[in-house]
């Protein structure tokens, strides 16, 4: 029938990522969900981990085991890197036609030799890494609509890819000397209790954590190194900021004989038309409250003051387009649904 709803299932539904997924999907009008679990939460409902859904009749939380997936069209896998991908094999065995969106970083690097280096281990799903298609859907809409298992793209990696990768396939700026500063939120370090993150240990000033390599440098080097045609290996430097959600990246290039209006010109260019990218007028730049709550990426260019040079700024909330709405975003593609589905929610301001 043309207005049966898709089957979902959420696998991690009591961490940050998971509940943001479940907030989305609640107001999606083509999607039922049908299963939600949580490892130590298991048994309790979504109600009493998260009491704003409180209202709403969801399915209790339950083991991963318990989960019939032969029932379910899509299944968001919203787990710890390195669990997942044993999971999602598991998956797969039990019901090879199901699609998967995968929140985690288990299927985002396509040489397994890049994953070991950067997650300290072998993969241990090499077909399916080699099946998964980077889940950026600007820059990957085509080859997503035809895929059964979708990497969703780390939150940094997000932000610095948007911006960068026109540039790059556009040869006008230089690939040595890509730098990015990018700023997030406390929710990027997940919901697990941990003594860095309490309130008195991160408000009234920020720090760089991961300074010597933080593992979103592995989709920087891989995306960019294909949208330049060599290898590229940025400086990115991670910050953490006293905020809720958000991530806020101040982008560094040197051009190559292109003014900085040619590289704005670029990216207008290049996301017209696109439902989740506003690229501001030259000079302008965003905040991160722009965006707050919604599935928006905005991005500015501003002139240095030296010729050659410029900045880029680009922002977004890393629950939504940084990871649950850019799930969502990949469901509605695979399913077939318009794209911008259940994702029209404008920011939150103040």
């Amino acid at each position: 029938m043309a207005d049966a709803k898709a089957r979902i299932a959420v696998l991690g539904a009591s961490g940050y990522t998971g509940s943001e997924l479940v907030r989305l999907l609640l107001r999606h009008p083509r999607v039922e969900i049908v299963a939600l679990t949580a490892d130590r939460k298991a048994g309790q409902t979504m109600a009493e981990v998260f009491p704003q859904f409180a209202p709403f009749h969801l399915p209790k939380l339950v083991t991963i085991d318990e989960v019939d997936f032969s029932g379910v069209d899509l299944v968001f896998c919203a787990l710890p890197h390195a669990t997942t991908q044993l999971v999602i094999k598991k998956v797969f065995d039990a019901a090879p036609n199901v699609k998967v969106v995968d929140l985690s970083a288990d299927f985002r690097l396509k040489d397994p030799g890049a994953y070991e280096q950067w997650y300290g281990h072998p993969h241990q799903a090499l077909e399916l890494q080699q099946e998964a298609v980077f889940g950026l859907v600007e820059i990957y809409r085509d080859d997503i609509r035809k895929a059964r298992l979708v990497a969703n793209p780390g939150c940094h990696s997000s932000t610095a890819i948007l911006p960068i990768v026109p540039l790059l396939e556009a040869g006008a700026i230089e690939p040595e000397s890509i730098v990015v500063d990018s700023k997030t939120g406390m929710s990027g370090a997940g919901r697990s209790a941990k003594e860095a993150m309490l309130f008195s240990e991160v408000s009234e000033g920020i720090h760089a954590y991961a300074v010597s390599g933080h593992r979103h440098m592995g989709e920087l080097d891989q995306e960019f190194s294909k949208a330049a045609g060599r290898p590229v290996a940025p400086m990115f430097v991670p910050v953490l900021a006293p905020m809720n959600r958000g991530i806020y990246a101040t982008l560094y290039v040197r051009t190559t004989g292109a003014r900085a209006e040619d590289l704005h010109s670029i990216l207008a260019d290049y996301y017209k038309g696109e439902p989740f990218v506003h690229v501001m007028p030259f000079g302008q730049v965003p905040q991160s409250r722009h965006v707050r709550g919604s599935n928006m990426v905005m991005l500015g260019v501003v002139a240095d003051r030296n010729p050659g040079r410029a900045i880029l700024i680009s922002t977004l909330d890393n629950l939504v387009k940084g990871a649950s709405g850019q799930a969502v975003q990949n469901m509605n593609l695979v399913l077939g649904f318009p794209e911008t589905l259940g994702l029209d929610q404008i920011a939150l301001m103040p």
